[in-house]
């Protein structure tokens, strides 16, 4: 496979990596849409940078985050779960993956690897945090051999459905 990764101009090719997203989480319609408004707003914030995964031409996997901001949605949520947990300094100076998708014809090749290696090598944060859906999963087994660790569990957020684990790594992160 020839991949490519590199800088991926995001709010230009949004409705491409929204493709990615809801064919590896089961996105329908409604909630693409959603999300949409969302990406492109994030893509605003100061620092916010994305990466994408191409072969043959095609969008196959992204990755986007941003320095941290404790006034923002994601921050006021996970804060008060991180401080119970004697861990919210963490939400200072830190590097937030925001999103992370691989298509899943794509998925166990290395290429979430590489995408969320390659972004955090050019933080100048000395750590990178992020939230996945707390349960037993490839991705939280690809995050926990970076070096990320649990920071809080059962980590509610507003209309999902799921629990989330806000989860910590230094960076550089593990190889």
């Amino acid at each position: 496979m020839d991949l490519v990764i590199g800088p991926l101009d995001l709010p230009a090719h949004v409705d491409e990596a929204l493709a990615v997203q809801a064919a590896a989480f089961g996105l329908g319609t409604d909630e693409v849409a959603v999300r949409r408004q969302i990406v492109l707003r994030h893509m605003t914030y100061p620092g916010a940078r994305a990466l994408g995964a191409t072969t043959e031409g095609r969008l196959v996997g992204f990755v986007y985050g941003m320095p941290n901001d404790r006034t923002h949605w994601w921050s006021t949520v996970v804060e008060p779960y991180l401080r119970a947990q004697g861990h919210d300094d963490w939400l200072d100076n830190s590097f937030v993956i925001t999103e992370l998708h691989v298509h899943p014809r794509y998925q166990n090749r290395g290429i979430g690897r590489a995408l969320i290696t390659a972004i955090t090598d050019t933080a100048s944060e000395p750590r990178s945090i992020l939230s996945a859906i707390d349960t037993d999963s490839p991705a939280r087994g690809l995050y926990h051999s970076l070096g990320y660790q649990d920071l809080a569990r059962q980590v509610h957020f507003p209309s999902a459905p799921k629990p989330y684990a806000v989860m910590g790594a230094p960076l550089p992160l593990r190889r």
